[in-house]
């Protein structure tokens, strides 16, 4: 990471979390510029929550090259004069298109999108906003954007599971993961200055001493390769789960189950590291990254059995 005179930091997390509110909030506590997303201007967003698949790649074309112009020029800009605080990175916009573009479309956007993201600063760290689902739709209807207002919880449900895989396998940057369900920093004085200080330690600068849920770079090399390609791979796994549930007329999980494993390789890195996790912890994350893989086999028509066998008389 390039070592900077002052810290752009960016915040993540699924629509509806409270990015943009905590970006406003903290920018003067930081005394940072804030560079906060335009999605306003996208002339196909309505038309995009209103019928995905025929306005996804015009969506996501627009919000690609949007947010290249803003980040390319804002954030360089901003980051000569002092901090910077994002509500956006983007990182993202490749998440976005690998859930909603396939085929020829996806490989267009992939060749455009490598091509930019050569260009753009990368944060010093990305504080990532956690909240369930239930969570998210309450917050998403409480706020009552017109184009909004049809929103699909399942849409929804995949796009966070999707944002679990893809900071379970980031690299770029530190991450802070923050649980927002019973965190209301809008009204609770206290609530934001926790949140300010565990960024402020993130960053080096605090003294808040409670153990930080984030993300540990714990894996080598090997490993940290892999989860991102499983990453990157995530359109190619949506087109292998339509063309199965064609093939025998049914709604499979593929998706979602391969983001739950993704998920849950995480949360082993995170116990592996942890100085104090006990069998018990262990126990249960390897349960559950056992479960999710066995499920993911079962969608996938797989025998995991008959694969290790056949795998060992290789050897």
């Amino acid at each position: 990471m390039t070592t900077r005179l002052h810290p752009y930091i960016a915040i993540e997390g699924v629509i509806g979390v409270g990015k943009t509110t905590l970006a406003r909030m903290l920018a003067p506590e930081f005394g940072a510029t804030p560079v906060l997303e335009v999605f306003q201007e996208n002339p196909f967003l309505s038309d995009f929550y209103a019928d995905r698949a025929r306005y996804a790649f015009q969506t996501q074309i627009f919000f690609l090259l949007s947010r290249y112009r803003q980040q390319y020029q804002s954030i360089p800009e901003a980051l000569a004069r002092g901090s910077v605080l994002s509500d956006y990175t983007f990182a993202k916009d490749s998440l976005f298109a690998h859930l909603n573009l396939t085929g020829d479309e996806l490989g267009v956007y992939e060749k455009l999108h490598g091509a930019l993201a050569e260009k753009i600063p990368t944060p010093d760290l990305v504080v990532y906003l956690r909240a369930d689902l239930d969570v998210l739709m309450a917050r998403i209807a409480a706020r009552d954007r017109p184009y909004e207002r049809s929103m699909d919880r399942d849409y929804i449900e995949s796009l966070r599971l999707a944002y679990e895989g893809f900071f379970a396998a980031y690299s770029q940057s530190p991450v802070l993961a923050i649980d927002t369900n019973n965190l209301n920093f809008v009204q609770d004085p206290v609530a934001l200055a926790s949140i300010r200080e565990r960024v402020r330690t993130t960053l080096g600068e605090g003294t808040y001493q409670q153990a930080l849920p984030h993300f540990a770079p714990t894996l080598d090399e090997a490993e940290r390769a892999a989860l991102a390609e499983g990453s990157r791979r995530l359109g190619d796994l949506q087109r292998w789960q339509h063309a199965s549930d064609t093939a025998h007329g049914k709604s499979g999980d593929l998706l979602r189950d391969f983001l739950e494993l993704t998920q849950s390789v995480g949360a082993l890195s995170g116990a592996l590291a942890a100085s104090g996790a006990s069998r018990g912890d262990l126990h249960h994350v390897l349960a559950a990254c056992l479960g999710r893989l066995m499920q993911l086999a079962n969608a996938a028509g797989v025998d995991l059995e008959e694969a290790y066998i056949a795998q060992e008389l290789k050897r």
